[in-house]
């Protein structure tokens, strides 16, 4: 065959495709066998789409002919899906290192919060930021994630909680989305907290008749792209009936409800969220049985959130109970200045040790399945050919060094490709 590609990567000691079928989704036993070929090879198209992967003799004979912009020799190295992060807060100003020593000396998320900190006082001095200096802060944010792998990544908004600075946060995803390698799917999060002097009612209607509107304006005029919308549903913050209602209004203008449930009180969101038709769900660590029968039942997403329970020191969600009942897991870093983690491969690692799950449910639920959660699982999340050309190379002769050495992403991660482009190159890891 006599053609012209952008890349190939030949003569990997594995290529991990996680799935080989066009699954949007694993689940269960699928978690578990994930596909992998031993020696194998990809060729990246102009583009940016898979054209071909497969075993390296069998690669090098059907494209013997072509011709390649850029060949990398991958002998001795994995290859992997661009990591997917299902979850993050990453556009804010002042950060909360000083809130770190008060949980550590024994506060809860809900203390720090009614004492003045946690959301509250990122929204304030983001609400101070300017749209440059929050550009700069969400940039180098993003390029770290992509560093440690992260090719998609969801941003939420959620440090305003009124209509100028949301408008302000929702454009600066924008901005990144639009100038940025990195993957962006955009959520619109404006009931994230009930800001102060007001009651939840009169923040839930600020939120419907205020807000809303105006996004969807800025979304017809081609001036915003968003893709899902997001609550806070928890006691203290929007109750059900609260979150029923704005997750209705914003899936009545075409976005994804992916939204916070069930975190530190069972407040019922994995039912609320099946009866809506969610997407996806995030932190469940207080889900109950028959809420994750219910999410099973729906095929919503859990994506779970190890960092959070290990920062706050909060029971861990139930990641086998999902699994067992066939929950989509996936997961995310949660990032953001409360859990200040950029890393999906140590999320993985938290994954297997506190969540108990194995290495390849955990790779499976940060790929394809993370992908399922921002509705992109048929472009992203697997290396099967017409997907997009998104991957990584590990510098280790087995995939699972990603997840096993963990805090050593920067060692491992030799090249991370984003629609066939090089967008990382790491020429300071060490061939020892």
């Amino acid at each position: 065959m006599s053609s012209n590609f952008k890349l190939l990567v030949k003569n990997a000691k594995q290529v991990v495709l996680v799935c080989k079928n066009g699954e949007r989704y694993l689940t269960k036993d699928g978690m578990q066998n994930l596909a992998v070929i031993e020696n194998g090879s990809v060729i990246i198209g102009h583009d940016g789409l898979i054209k071909a992967v497969g075993n390296a003799e069998s690669i090098e004979a059907q494209f013997r002919a072509a011709v390649f912009d850029k060949v990398l020799d991958a002998t001795g190295m994995c290859v992997l899906p661009g990591l997917v992060d299902a979850h993050t807060h990453p556009v804010w100003a002042g950060d909360r290192v000083h809130e770190f020593a008060m949980k550590l000396a024994g506060a809860t998320y809900m203390q720090v919060h009614e004492a003045g900190g946690g959301i509250h006082f990122t929204v304030s001095h983001t609400c101070a930021a300017s749209p440059e200096s929050l550009l700069e802060g969400l940039r180098g944010r993003l390029e770290r994630m992509l560093r440690a792998g992260t090719t998609l990544a969801e941003c939420k908004s959620g440090y305003g909680l009124e209509l100028h600075t949301e408008l302000k946060m929702l454009s600066v995803i924008e901005a990144a989305r639009r100038n940025m390698p990195i993957g962006i799917s955009s959520t619109y999060c404006g009931a994230h907290a009930v800001p102060r002097g007001k009651t939840m009612e009169e923040a839930t209607e600020d939120v419907l008749s205020v807000q809303l509107p105006a996004i969807q304006k800025q979304i017809a005029a081609g001036n915003l792209n968003v893709d899902n919308i997001d609550v806070f549903c928890e006691r203290g913050v929007f109750d059900l009936s609260a979150t029923r209602r704005i997750l209705q209004a914003g899936k009545d203008m075409g976005l994804n409800i992916n939204f916070h449930g069930d975190e530190l009180h069972p407040m019922n969101s994995a039912q609320l969220g099946a009866q809506l038709g969610a997407l996806a769900i995030s932190h469940l660590e207080e889900v109950t049985d028959e809420g994750i029968a219910a999410m099973a039942t729906t095929k919503t997403s859990a994506v779970l959130l190890p960092t959070t329970a290990y920062i706050l020191r909060l029971p861990c969600p139930r990641a086998r109970d999902m699994l067992d009942a066939g929950v989509i897991v996936s997961l995310g870093s949660d990032f953001n200045p409360n859990a200040y983690c950029c890393s999906m491969p140590l999320v993985m690692h938290l994954a297997c040790v506190t969540l108990q799950m194995s290495m390849p449910e955990a790779l499976a639920a940060a790929t394809i399945n993370a992908a399922y959660a921002l509705k992109r699982s048929h472009s992203h999340g697997s290396l099967e050919p017409t997907k997009q050309g998104d991957l990584l190379i590990i510098n280790a002769p087995r995939w699972e060094h990603l997840i096993y050495q963990f805090g050593s992403h920067q060692e491992l991660i030799r090249f991370v490709i984003i629609k066939g482009n090089i967008v990382y190159e790491n020429d300071k890891v060490l061939d020892l």
